[in-house]
């Protein structure tokens, strides 16, 4: 009975116009300094009423009042395999975010194995994670489209239930990817240099039939349309290279084709600092705590700050690896970043809104300003430091999380 009317409760508070208190407001706008005993208005649209300094916004009567030490938007994980690999950790069961059958499978849509029912997506929830950018995980060439999409997402019945239903294709460079075929880094490049090579010439004919009503546009192919995608500049090619020459080989393959790059992991990344800034590739950052072997032998935990300091976008994830339970809490991982020279601001932004701009999605999540979607995570402490609790957790302006007594 009690539970029954605890879930009750939480439900008709989740649908309330909420208002949040907050000891240390981060905003996340500007020169991302916090705000001091600060409130924000979460209107019942689901968007950001206001924000500001209690002096001058005011809380309408009605309004769920909640308060926290410290509250950020929402936090973003900018590259996850959450919702496609599960927390049993059973390939029989949960584990849908690789498939080998083939090397190159970019028509393979993250949406078509999403299960946001999955209790390892409310674990993250409930720490605070709002959105995932998530989908097939790093292990072959091209394992297939990752997605972005909200927390509190329980089943995909529709595109619109996601932020971003195909927002890159992830590819891998590396030992990660090599098997029987490719067995080498030399042809795992010419592979790929050849599907791409096919898609420019689908590309040409597909836009020649458009300008001749003469010429009869090739039949669809699910594959080959995916990779035109990229040479257009519809859908980025998400790269996940690890040592030097797989990110050089990364740079000369967008560089050759033209395609829109985000560089994924990147572990040596402080060896070609100034390439990367040269092409104005984004980063998103292999897991701080991330385990030094094999491609990864070599990583640091100041990555981030060195890509900081030399002024490359960057972003943290989660990442992928094949213990349980392939996901990691992301501003843990920014937390540790951290505490090896990145300053805290720069930390909170690579989870909040410099991956809302890596993603695209900077105008709807990521910080939070009069309009934007209204998520929200509340904390009694500083949400870097693991020994925090996230106490409330606001997603497009309902109550989705509560630890609170």
């Amino acid at each position: 009975m009690f539970k029954t009317f605890l879930f009750l409760a939480l439900a008709a508070a989740s649908q309330a116009q909420i208002a949040v208190k907050a000891d240390l407001l981060f905003t996340m706008t500007g020169d991302l300094k916090p705000i001091k005993n600060a409130v924000v208005l979460c209107n019942a649209e689901g968007l950001i009423e206001a924000v500001g300094p209690a002096s001058e916004v005011k809380i309408p009567e009605g309004y769920q009042t909640l308060s926290a030490k410290v509250a950020t938007p929402g936090i973003i994980d900018a590259h996850a395999t959450v919702g496609l690999s599960g927390i049993l950790n059973s390939p029989k069961h949960d584990q849908e975010q690789l498939d080998k059958s083939a090397p190159i499978q970019p028509e393979l849509r993250a949406v078509d194995a999403y299960n946001g029912r999955d209790p390892l997506v409310k674990w993250l929830r409930d720490l605070g994670v709002t959105t995932v950018h998530t989908g097939h995980a790093p292990g072959t060439l091209i394992s297939g489209q990752l997605m972005v999409v909200k927390t509190n997402v329980p089943s995909i019945t529709s595109m619109k239930d996601t932020l971003i239903p195909t927002s890159a294709i992830a590819s891998t460079i590396g030992s990660k990817a090599l098997s029987k075929s490719p067995g080498t880094r030399s042809k795992a490049i010419a592979m790929l240099r050849a599907e791409l090579i096919k898609a420019q010439a689908r590309r040409l004919k597909i836009e020649a039939a458009k300008d001749d009503p003469e010429k009869e546009a090739p039949d669809a192919n699910i594959k080959l349309d995916a990779l035109v995608d990229i040479l257009t500049k519809k859908t980025p090619l998400l790269i996940n290279a690890h040592r030097h020459q797989d990110i050089a080989s990364a740079l000369r393959l967008r560089e050759e084709f033209g395609f829109d790059l985000i560089l994924d992991g990147a572990a040596e990344a402080y060896l070609l600092l100034d390439e990367i800034k040269a092409a104005k590739i984004p980063v998103i950052v292999h897991p701080t705590m991330g385990r030094p072997f094999g491609d990864m032998e070599n990583m640091t935990f100041t990555l981030a700050a060195q890509l900081h300091k030399a002024g490359i976008p960057f972003a943290f994830q989660s990442g992928y690896e094949t213990y349980v339970p392939k996901t990691r809490v992301v501003h843990f991982e920014a937390g540790m970043a951290a505490a090896y020279g990145l300053p805290q601001e720069a930390a909170l932004a690579a989870c909040t809104i410099n991956a809302a701009k890596i993603l695209g999605l900077a105008d709807k999540i990521g910080s939070l300003e009069k309009g934007k979607h209204a998520d929200l995570a509340l904390f009694d402490g500083d949400p870097l430091e693991t020994t925090t609790h996230t106490t409330h957790v606001i997603i497009d302006g309902e109550l989705v999380s509560s630890s609170a007594k």
